[in-house]
């Protein structure tokens, strides 16, 4: 029954937690991360990372994405492929030498300040979705851009970490052909599924006579596509994204959105946002404080300009470039699998990895607030402006 006693703890935290940030002028995500530092080893202690609490964080991120891509407006997505591209790699060019720099600083070897720079390029976009959502902002011109961006920030970064795996002979010589070759299969085979497969199966499973078929059906497809992707290397959220967004073009759209956030808000999502704040512990970071201030700063930093930067080049005005550039800032769960990565092949030193783990989880803390700030008077509260 611990367990029993940790969902308790974390579902009332979580939304105590977010009534309050909103209360305060801020996004509720925030409150509900914090949660989960105060609930975690850092603060109170009173819940203890698990397996199961894991899964469900997992369960919880890919209904989040899930839910994103049924949202999205896909013509909206299309138009914006290339300020969508523009900032992705803004977004990795600054970060990737500015952490770099980071690590000679800090007195680094080479290839643990350049793998330093690949854990500062990652994006994770799930909290910035959540956000957006919550402003009525996921389908503005800005926030497709945002989406884009961090589809692609996906594959690059993880590209980026088997160059370097490659060139500094760790992970066991990893093709680089063969991975760029295995993502592209990705997209491929989920833009045909999505067009051709996922209506066939929705229209099949969806009439049959038993309780919530087509909610049923939905997730199906949701989490084999996730699956799928994350057997070819991509991040399971990306599959999740592109399930939604598959549904989202069949009759099936409106149901299955009205069926599935009372089952990703009432209890999968809390626990995916406490789980990041369980990773939380200020254990022996005393020693590295300045380190892990630094490397929050440069990654806050050069996330937001370089982002900024591939948004203003493409068309976008210096506000709402302002705004593209924070919703690259958080890490989440993407730097934090990276990290873990270079624990496991040497890339990075057991002494540095909790002081980059809290600055990934600060960097995830952080973006909520700018979000909201930089979002804060933009006028349109849906559609795009277009002349951004």
């Amino acid at each position: 029954m611990q367990f029993i006693l940790y969902l308790l703890l974390i579902l009332l935290f979580t939304k105590v937690a977010g009534d309050l940030s909103v209360r305060l002028g801020q996004p509720s995500v925030l409150g509900k991360l914090i949660a989960g530092i105060v609930l975690g080893p850092a603060v109170l202690g009173w819940v203890q990372n698990n397996t199961l609490i894991h899964d469900m964080s997992e369960i919880g991120v890919l209904l989040l994405m899930f839910i994103a891509g049924l949202e999205t407006d896909l013509e909206q997505l299309r138009r914006n492929w290339k300020p969508a591209v523009a900032v992705a790699v803004g977004g990795i060019i600054l970060p990737l030498i500015c952490g770099f720099g980071v690590g000679e600083a800090f007195g680094f070897s080479v290839h643990e300040g350049w793998f330093l720079g690949v854990v500062l390029s990652a994006t994770s976009v799930s909290i910035t979705v959540q956000v957006l959502k919550d402003m009525n902002k996921l389908n503005t011109r800005e926030g497709s851009t945002i989406l884009g961006a961090a589809v692609l920030d996906d594959v690059l970064v993880v590209v980026l970490l088997a160059v370097m795996m490659s060139v500094f002979g760790v992970g066991g010589g990893t093709s680089l052909g063969l991975l760029v070759g295995k993502k592209l299969l990705f997209f491929v085979v989920a833009i045909l599924g999505g067009w051709f497969v996922v209506p066939w199966i929705m229209k099949i499973l969806a009439p049959l006579k038993v309780t919530e078929a087509t909610i049923t059906a939905a997730l199906i497809i949701c989490f084999g596509f996730a699956y799928f992707a994350d057997m070819l290397g991509m991040a399971g959220i990306i599959g999740a994204f592109a399930a939604g967004i598959a549904i989202s073009q069949t009759s099936f759209k409106h149901v299955v959105e009205e069926k599935v956030e009372p089952i990703a808000y009432s209890i999968f999502v809390p626990v995916f946002f406490v789980s990041i704040g369980l990773n939380v512990s200020f254990e022996g970071v005393g020693q590295q404080i300045g380190f892990v201030v630094a490397l929050t700063l440069v990654a806050m930093v050069t996330k937001l300009i370089g982002g900024g930067i591939g948004a203003r080049l493409t068309g976008f005005n210096n506000r709402s470039s302002l705004a593209i550039g924070s919703g690259m800032i958080s890490r989440g769960e993407v730097a934090l699998i990276i990290a873990a990565t270079g624990l496991q092949t040497g890339l990075l030193a057991q002494q540095y990895f909790t002081s980059v783990i809290i600055a990934v989880i600060l960097t995830t803390l952080a973006a909520p607030p700018i979000l909201k700030l930089c979002f804060s008077d933009k006028k349109s509260p849906g559609r795009a402006e277009e002349g951004s």
